[in-house]
């Protein structure tokens, strides 16, 4: 009679199932997601919150290179979510599903951000207003202007993205500004646009765009509180610099 090692016998052919070698990273999905549970986000490194983000996108196998190869090429998780659809595909093990999964944390991020500006005074909310702006512009590799439109009370009416540049310079046309700000009933305007290049610096073509804003506004009885200019990492505000 043969005799068999019970290491390879299967569970049917009567060996054990504990027998079988499991990879390496069993149990790791659900140590990871109890963790996330029990302590929070704050408690993960992004590349392991990144990984929990894959889980819903492949429902087996191991997330952890993959997560490590976008922080690496990307940086951090904020990073990650907001880069470009392209790049990402460039990265091995990156396919549609994880490409949605990324996409849809970040539209999710914005939705949640925005939600909590619309028709909130922007003075109890002006720190949420910086970070949404930054969640929506601040990773862009275009330069974009939008206007927030007040009512009387400096509750905010509309968001909205009047254009987009190439990487550095964005055509911002006052009158078209104004204009909107009519057709909405606005009483205040707050301006907002991003530095692709990092540097929140204002310009001097921003000043001088700013100012013919301020001025058609002006005669019309609409009110230009800031202009805020959105970096990577930081913010200028017109007012705070004292160019409003």
């Amino acid at each position: 009679m043969a005799r068999h090692n019970m290491a390879e016998l299967g569970p049917g052919n009567g060996g054990c199932a504990e027998s079988v070698e499991r990879p390496h990273y069993h149990g790791h999905r659900k140590r990871l997601r109890e963790r996330f549970l029990s302590a929070g986000a704050d408690c993960l490194p992004d590349y392991e919150l990144l990984e929990l983000v894959l889980f819903l996108a492949q429902p087996r196998g191991d997330m952890k290179p993959l997560a490590k190869r976008l922080i690496d090429r990307f940086g951090n998780f904020a990073e990650v979510i907001s880069a470009d659809p392209h790049a990402l595909a460039e990265i091995d093990g990156v396919g549609e599903s994880a490409l949605a999964a990324l996409k849809i944390v970040q539209a999710g991020s914005h939705r949640l951000l925005r939600q909590r500006i619309l028709n909130r005074p922007v003075i109890a909310s002006w720190r949420d207003l910086l970070d949404y702006c930054r969640a929506s512009m601040g990773f862009e590799k275009r330069e974009q202007f939008r206007v927030l439109f007040l009512d009387r009370k400096n509750m905010i009416i509309a968001d909205e993205l009047m254009q987009q540049g190439t990487v550095d310079q964005t055509p911002v046309y006052p009158r078209e500004v104004i204009r909107r700000a009519l057709e909405l009933h606005a009483s205040a305007l707050i301006m907002v646009h991003n530095h692709p290049s990092g540097d929140p610096t204002p310009s001097r073509a921003d000043i001088e765009m700013t100012k013919e804003v301020q001025s058609a506004g002006k005669a019309l009885g609409i009110a230009l509180h800031d202009h805020v200019v959105i970096g990577r990492d930081d913010h200028a505000s017109f007012k705070s610099l004292g160019l409003l």
